[in-house]
This record gives C-alpha cells, sequence and structure tokens, in this order.
C-alpha cells in the first residue's frame, strides 16, 4: 500500500486509516477482524479518539495491540481536547488530562500522531503549542497535529513554532471529500475548501481526512429522491454534489471501477499528501478501498471530478 511520511515520525503513514468509531470491547471479536485483515492488505494506521464511545475505542485497540504483540509496526492517530457541555477544552490541563487517558487505555507509553480535535480560538497559539510541546520532550507524543482546525490558525502556531524553536503541526485532519458539504456534520468541523486546498499545496502539509467517502454518499444507495438518511440530506445533498456524483459515475465507467472508489482516488490524488480515513467493517468494503487507493487520477481528472472543468479528451 502507498504511504506518506510525516515529520516528527520515523514510521510511515498507509494511504488507508482505519477508522474507529465504533471499536468496543463488547464487540472485540469484531475489532479483531477489521484491523487484522486492514494490516493484511498493508495498512499500519488506526485512527480513534478520546471521546470516541466513551473511551472504549482505545481500549479495544489497546487489547488488541497487547494481544498481536505489534505496537511497534502500528501507527496510532488519536485526538484529544474535544469540547463537552460545559465548553471548549483545548488548554493545557485538559490537554494532558486526555492524552494521559489515552495513553493507559492504549496501554502504550507514546502516541504517534496526537491531534486536538477541536479548536479554541480564545486560546493563544502560544500556550497550545509550548504545552504539546513539553509532551514531545517527555516523549509521550511523536508528532502533534490538528483536527478540525481553519488554516490561518495552523499557519499562526506554525510561525510561533518556527520563531521559538519548537515543534509545529507537521499534520491535519479536516474532511476532504469529493461531495463537499453543504453544513459541518458536526459543530465545529471544518472541510476542505479552495482557499485550504492551495494553502496546503503551498505548504505540502499531510491531510489526514476523516468522512473521506462522505459517509457512502457515492455508494449508489442513495438518490436524490431517497431522503431517508436525515443527516446526508442535510450536509451532502445538493445540486451541485449531485452533479459531481453524476461526474464520478461516469468516470468510474471509462476506468472499470466503482464510483465510490472514483470518490476516494479524489481524496488519494491531491497534489499534497493525503490518507484517507476508511469506515470499511468488511472485506468486501476493505477490497474495494484498497483498489480504489490504486487508482490514479490526473490533475485534470480530480479538477473535472470536482468543478465539471471539460477534459482535453471529452
Amino acid at each position: 500500500m502507498k504511504t506518506i511520511a510525516i515529520k516528527g515520525l520515523s514510521k510511515p503513514v498507509s494511504a488507508l486509516i482505519q477508522g474507529s468509531d465504533y471499536f468496543k470491547p463488547a464487540v472485540y471479536d469484531k475489532v479483531c477482524d477489521v484491523l487484522d485483515r486492514f494490516m493484511s492488505i498493508g495498512g499500519n494506521t488506526i485512527d480513534t479518539a478520546h471521546n470516541y464511545c466513551g473511551g472504549e475505542s482505545e481500549v479495544a485497540i489497546g487489547q488488541w495491540l497487547k494481544e498481536r504483540n505489534n505496537r511497534e509496526s502500528v501507527v496510532i492517530l488519536t485526538k484529544g481536547a474535544h469540547p463537552k457541555g460545559d465548553g471548549p477544552r483545548v488548554n493545557p490541563y485538559d490537554i494532558q488530562e486526555d492524552l494521559l487517558t489515552s495513553l493507559e487505555r492504549l496501554g502504550t507509553d507514546y502516541i504517534d500522531l496526537y491531534a486536538l480535535h477541536r479548536d479554541d480560538t480564545n486560546v493563544p497559539v502560544k500556550v497550545i503549542i509550548e504545552a504539546l510541546n513539553e509532551h514531545i520532550a517527555a516523549g509521550r507524543i511523536k508528532a502533534i497535529g490538528v483536527s478540525n482546525w481553519g488554516t490561518d490558525r495552523i499557519q499562526e502556531a506554525n510561525e510561533y513554532a518556527a520563531a521559538t524553536g519548537l515543534t509545529g503541526f507537521t499534520f491535519s485532519s479536516p474532511n476532504l471529500s469529493l461531495a463537499k458539504p453543504n453544513e459541518p456534520f458536526w459543530p465545529g468541523c471544518v472541510s476542505v475548501d479552495e482557499t485550504d486546498a492551495a494553502w496546503y499545496e503551498a505548504n505540502q502539509m499531510p491531510v489526514l481526512s476523516w468522512s473521506s467517502q462522505a459517509r457512502g454518499f457515492f455508494t449508489g444507495r442513495f438518490t436524490p429522491e431517497d431522503r431517508s438518511n436525515e443527516d446526508l440530506v442535510r450536509v451532502f445533498y445538493s445540486d451541485a454534489n449531485w452533479q459531481r456524483y453524476a461526474r464520478a459515475e461516469q468516470l468510474a465507467k471509462e476506468k472499470g471501477v466503482s464510483q465510490i472508489q472514483v470518490a476516494l482516488a479524489y481524496v488519494l490524488n491531491q497534489a499534497y499528501p493525503t490518507s484517507a480515513i476508511i469506515g470499511a467493517q468488511n472485506e468486501q468494503e476493505l477490497m474495494s478501498c484498497r483498489d480504489g487507493a490504486e487508482i490514479v487520477l490526473t490533475a485534470e481528472e480530480r479538477n473535472w471530478l470536482e468543478c465539471g472543468k471539460q477534459l482535453a479528451s471529452r
């Protein structure tokens, strides 16, 4: 499987990242099946978070890591400082509390990729960068990043880090998909827009995309008339996205693949490094993702899928 490099991490990061927002010890057999299959196709990176399933996702992954005795061959991406009912939690105390809890649940003494799950623009980047660098110095974190931060704040944080000789953010995990959201799927979520894409390309910062396949929008199970999935309707149903759906269907037929594989290839063929977080729960879904990750799209094909700009051959 193709990989990308992230500064601060000696291990490569697989192009596909296995999502775990449904992992629990109660379904541990399924967790093992999913992770064992994922590793067997060359995947090595698992996405989780302090708040997934109330922490049970990290516990299940930790159990699997211990039983398989494979910690050094696995890249763990976990996230902390997600807001709670009493408000934002992006501060040194809550970052440390979440990080230490995640380490205990996962049964490890370090996190490969640690991301702040949300931003709080009321907190100066100086405070955040200095707090995270303390954990890097202590060996608890290899590389720091963000999830759902705007590129302006990432830029500000990295400029401060560079000016003070500290380590800055070396990856970002926003939503990136061929279907463009009408509104955030969850409050505080960030999706890559045209301005962001230009920034990521200029800085060549790796993007680890969540909802990379638009939560099944391109599976063929949905139509403009089928409005049974309220969240999908709210976030992804638009004339522009149905036009992208049609273009993905057309290109898929020409390439002899499925349209959801074309949608995945769109994410993995950007002008900056990308990996895609996937939610494959069975062998068929995983093989589809594996094959989709191998599809090569030209910049012209990618732009046509997104914007409908005419391909020279059409």
